[in-house]
């Protein structure tokens, strides 16, 4: 499942726990990236992964890929925030492919990744 955070109106962000399915996707992270292209033209993005990375499933990471090809040229910032080194690192390198900026953060970072994605850094 996945749970909106409340945070600034520039930024959406979101909490992944447990099972994480296409309907979460649809349900939640569309609506709210949608929304926030229609008010500010851009996406700034933060998502905790609170499970494991298994626990997406199929739909889940078709959706995800949906998202980002719908609003390819919108993306500004995006935080995955984890504690797996390998995820951490793969965002990293995301900026290298696709337009915006991507980081990663450890959890013990959490202040820090929802500042960086609100501009305030």
């Amino acid at each position: 499942m996945i749970h909106i955070i409340d945070t600034t109106d520039n930024v959406v962000a979101f909490r992944a726990l447990a099972e994480v399915t296409k309907d979460d996707f649809q349900a939640t992270v569309v609506p709210a990236i949608d929304n926030l292209v229609k008010r500010i033209n851009e996406i700034n993005f933060l998502l905790v992964l609170d499970t494991d990375i298994g626990n997406f499933t199929a739909g889940a990471w078709l959706q995800d890929a949906l998202i980002g090809l719908k609003h390819l040229g919108k993306w500004n910032r995006a935080a995955i925030v984890t504690d797996t080194e390998e995820i951490i690192s793969f965002t990293n390198g995301f900026s290298y492919i696709v337009p915006g900026e991507f980081r990663g953060f450890k959890k013990a970072e959490f202040n820090k990744a929802l500042n960086w994605v609100e501009g305030n850094i």
